[in-house]
């Protein structure tokens, strides 16, 4: 299976639980603890396709994955286009939600201009790491995608739940 049909099968089944909780009733408008669910579900399933792209990065940076240069380039761009979607899927405040698991912080909410410019420090370091595969060198490429991982942990320091 080739790498644009996995990423198409992992978005689609990252929101598979949305597209399936609309349709389940779509004349009835959603319930606040509906709505909660599936804005938690949406972003967990975008950062877990997020996370997909991130392991190759990973496991280059710890010597555990051969370098390549191209699924550098590929997890960059790919990773440059969902951290473009991260404020979006946190708009809905999910605070109040009792019956699902979220490692959300309320820093998202209460420092949305802070969290958008992790978000938008993290397609930079994306974009950067693209341009860096380009060159095929090994060097400049992994301290870019050094770069993206620093940028993930940013957010992750101050917006996340361990």
């Amino acid at each position: 299976m080739n790498r644009f049909a996995k990423s198409s099968l992992i978005a689609l089944c990252a929101i598979a639980p949305v597209s399936t909780i609309l349709a389940q009733d779509a004349a009835a408008p959603p319930t606040p603890e509906q709505q909660l669910q599936q804005a938690i579900e949406t972003r967990q399933g975008l950062l877990k396709v997020m996370g997909f792209y991130m392991a190759p990065l990973g496991g280059m940076l710890k010597n555990k994955v051969p370098f390549d240069a191209a699924m550098a380039g590929n997890s960059g761009t790919h990773i440059e286009q969902l951290g473009g979607m991260i404020p979006d899927v946190f708009t809905f405040d999910t605070r109040k939600a009792t019956n699902v698991k979220t490692k959300a912080q309320d820093g998202i909410w209460t420092n949305q201009a802070d969290f958008k410019a992790k978000a938008d420090d993290l397609v930079k370091a994306a974009t950067a790491l693209v341009e860096a595969s380009k060159s095929g060198d090994k060097g400049m490429t992994l301290k870019a995608a050094g770069a993206v991982g620093k940028a993930c942990g940013g957010c992750h320091d101050n917006y996340r739940n361990k």
